[in-house]
């Protein structure tokens, strides 16, 4: 298989990629498939600008999380470390600057600047910066004026948050008293409930705070209100700055409709009289929003299609086609409405939340990518911190570029554009490496886009080169050859553009196995009659039409694990990848069915499983023994495993549920009668003891340790 590099699309053998990907003279922009060893070239070109004379402190490396600054810091250190050792001869030095793209000439003569580079870094004022990007952006906050802070509307020493949710709830109740306290906003709010209902509204409110940045930067720009346009905007046939219900006052519309209202009621059929009614009142109402409402009803059903029942009158198809054109025109001017209410909620939202993180010391990733672009971009003082920047930094490195957000790259835009047309951007190397394949972090705003754009600017704005590497070490070959054969059919036959043969150079062996087609879903119920039968729920589980769809599919990737397994291939080397969560929960069926072993991701919270929920009702009853309902499940749950017949026993004998616990504790011969019950009485009256003077943590531990609880469950479950 051979090798796919390329630079400036020319496809290039191993040694030319990586002799300019890891060249720090001159800024590179590489597209690396997974597996490439993309963070590799990064710290192969740090090495190389160290070799080269750079001070660590000219060098500045970003990358996304704190976990893959690390492991970039940890294999720099581990690299100068082995190189430095005594143990590492010449040889081995360099055959390693070999790979890393010099000549044997120039390796040679570098190999012993290797060995004492790891003492020439120590001895260094200050190391290589490698950074997350809202690292670097705290850093640019903690550097920035105190007026320009202030001008933002924050303060030096606030303490980062990176998840804001804890804030959420204290938010919303100062949102709310401020809504309140606005006669204005108040209706705004009131409105958008009536026509929405509040969860739909709220799910608006969350995501304008969770896309703040993005919500107060077309703010500024003046392009919030308007986001959705006017109906005149959108057509054609609206004067400008007109409302559609404008049209409810035309006389000839409204001569129109008295004429249809006549010819309906002069036909004596119900639902011809209901709708001349209709129209009638329509006609007599001076709320053009009622009237419209009134026709809309006389002429369309519900869900908007033209009521059949009327028949086919003169006038009727004119009038039902104009209702629809309205109703068209009228839906966009409510969007429109509804957003300029929202986006000016959103400003009270937005403004309550600035005041909270201000009352609370607190910034937010979004205040650090604001404070970025102010000092790199936009502020007085872009110029100063600049040329700071250039005094400082000869080499930029980032990592996984295709997670970067519009908004992270306009603030480097903002710095970078200054060595634009600068020969080949002197005084700074720029190194940008990722896949757009592999962006995850759209939740954060990342745009793969940004990828291309960033390119584009290294290639014509610094003079640099283009690379793509989808040569990978990860996947064997037959896993490789069938990508290849599926995605360029894609290409040839779906327009999926861009998409380059990949290769690998791993010696492992591989395979691929199709499966074949499932069987056709169950066949739909005639027309006129119902799917839906009889079923005996506490014996028989509801079947969705999906999951029947599913299940045939699923007992053949069950049967193929299985035939894996057989094989002798370890379970834990064997992954199942479907599109939604509810298509894997039908495959872990089929594999249970199978007795095979798997885990799963579960769909809830701890604190919401089975068997949570029984600890948590034996804790209640501690706390309150007259909550019956928590008393009965703590009775039935394993860790006591009373029948339901010893539950009807305990409360014939406790007359009330709120005696049920009294009863328990008691004794007498309906508890006496059951193991269980009589465990149960033992246990609970030691706990209830104990939890007057033992901490939440200490009193669990001790539930779990004397309810023998882990064996309890353990026997609880049903056999495979």
């Amino acid at each position: 298989m051979t090798p796919s590099y390329r630079i400036d699309d020319r496809e290039v053998g191993p040694t030319a990629f990586y002799a300019a990907a890891c060249d720090p003279a001159r800024s590179v922009a590489v597209e690396a498939c997974a597996g490439a060893g993309k963070t590799w070239m990064l710290v192969s070109r740090i090495l190389r600008a160290l070799l080269d004379g750079a001070d660590p402190s000219e060098i500045l490396a970003i990358t996304f999380t704190r976990k893959a600054a690390g492991e970039m810091r940890q294999r720099l250190d581990d690299w100068l470390r082995i190189h430095a050792s005594p143990n590492a001869d010449e040889a081995t030095r360099i055959e390693a600057l070999r790979q890393r793209g010099l000549d044997e000439a120039r390796a040679r003569a570098l190999a012993p600047t290797l060995g004492e580079l790891q003492a020439r870094v120590l001895a260094a004022p200050r190391p290589v910066d490698i950074r997350t990007f809202h690292g670097w952006f705290a850093q640019l906050l903690a550097q920035a004026p105190l007026a320009q802070l202030e001008a933002m509307g924050l303060a030096p020493g606030l303490a980062l948050i990176e998840d804001p949710e804890p804030l959420h709830d204290e938010l919303m109740r100062a949102f709310h008293r401020a809504v309140q306290a606005d006669l204005a906003r108040r209706e705004d709010y009131v409105a958008l409930v009536r026509r929405h209902r509040r969860h739909t509204v709220q799910s608006w409110l969350d995501a304008a705070w969770q896309r703040r940045t993005e919500v107060e930067a077309a703010d500024a720009a003046g392009r919030l209100d308007d986001g959705v346009a006017p109906a005149w905007r959108v057509f054609a046939d609206l004067p400008p700055d007109s409302h559609p219900l404008d049209r409810m006052r035309d006389p000839g519309w409204r001569e129109a409709l008295r004429a249809l209202a006549e010819t309906l009621g002069a036909r004596r059929k119900k639902p011809s009289s209901q709708a001349a009614d209709r129209l009638v009142d329509a006609l007599a109402d001076d709320d053009p929003a009622r009237a419209f409402d009134l026709v809309r009803d006389a002429l369309l059903t519900k869900t908007g299609a033209p009521r059949k029942q009327l028949g086919d009158v003169a006038g009727q198809r004119e009038a039902t086609d104009r209702v629809l054109a309205l109703d068209e025109r009228l839906a966009q001017q409510q969007a429109h409405e509804d957003h300029r209410r929202m986006a000016r909620l959103a400003r009270l939202l937005l403004a309550e939340y600035a005041a909270l993180k201000r009352r609370r010391a607190l910034a937010d990733m979004g205040d650090l990518e604001a404070v970025a672009r102010e000092v790199l971009v936009d502020g007085e003082l872009a110029a100063w911190v600049q040329t700071r920047l250039d005094r400082r930094l000869r080499h930029l490195l980032i990592d996984e570029f295709q997670d970067t957000s519009p908004l992270q790259w306009q603030a480097l835009h903002g710095w970078l554009s200054g060595y634009a047309g600068a020969g080949g951007g002197a005084g700074l190397s720029v190194f940008i490496v990722g896949d757009p394949k592999q962006s995850i972090y759209r939740f954060r705003r990342a745009e793969p886009r940004v990828f291309a754009a960033a390119s584009d600017f290294i290639v014509d704005g610094l003079q640099g080169r283009r690379l793509a590497c989808d040569h990978t070490r990860r996947n064997a070959p037959e896993v490789i050859a069938a990508l290849n054969e599926v995605f360029f059919d894609a290409a040839g036959n779906d327009g999926w553009h861009g998409f380059r043969r990949h290769s690998t150079d791993s010696g492992t062996r591989g395979f691929v196995r199709r499966l074949p087609v499932a069987g056709p879903p169950p066949a739909a119920a005639p027309e006129g009659q119902s799917a839906e039968r009889w079923r005996d729920s506490l014996t028989e589980p509801r079947h969705a039409e999906e999951t029947l769809r599913h299940e045939p599919e699923a007992r053949q990737v069950g049967a193929a694990i299985a035939e894996l397994i057989g094989e002798g291939v370890a379970p834990n080397r064997i992954m199942v990848l479907g599109r939604r969560r509810a298509t894997l929960t039908v495959v872990a069926s089929a594999l249970s069915a199978l007795n095979l072993p798997y885990t799963m991701p579960e769909d809830l919270a701890l604190s919401a499983s089975a068997e949570a929920q029984d600890l948590i009702a034996i804790v209640d009853v501690l706390a309150s023994p007259g909550h019956a309902l928590s008393l009965a499940r703590a009775l039935r749950s394993p860790v006591f495993g009373a029948t339901d017949d010893d539950l009807l026993r305990l409360a014939a004998a406790a007359g009330e549920p709120a005696r049920w616990w009294a009863v328990l504790i008691a004794g007498g011969p309906a508890v006496d009668r059951s193991p269980a019950l009589s465990r149960a009485r033992s246990l609970l009256s030691a706990w209830a003891e104990a939890a007057t003077r033992l901490p939440p943590h200490d009193l669990l531990d001790r539930i779990v340790h004397q309810g023998d609880v882990h064996a309890r469950l353990a026997a609880a479950l049903p056999p495979r």
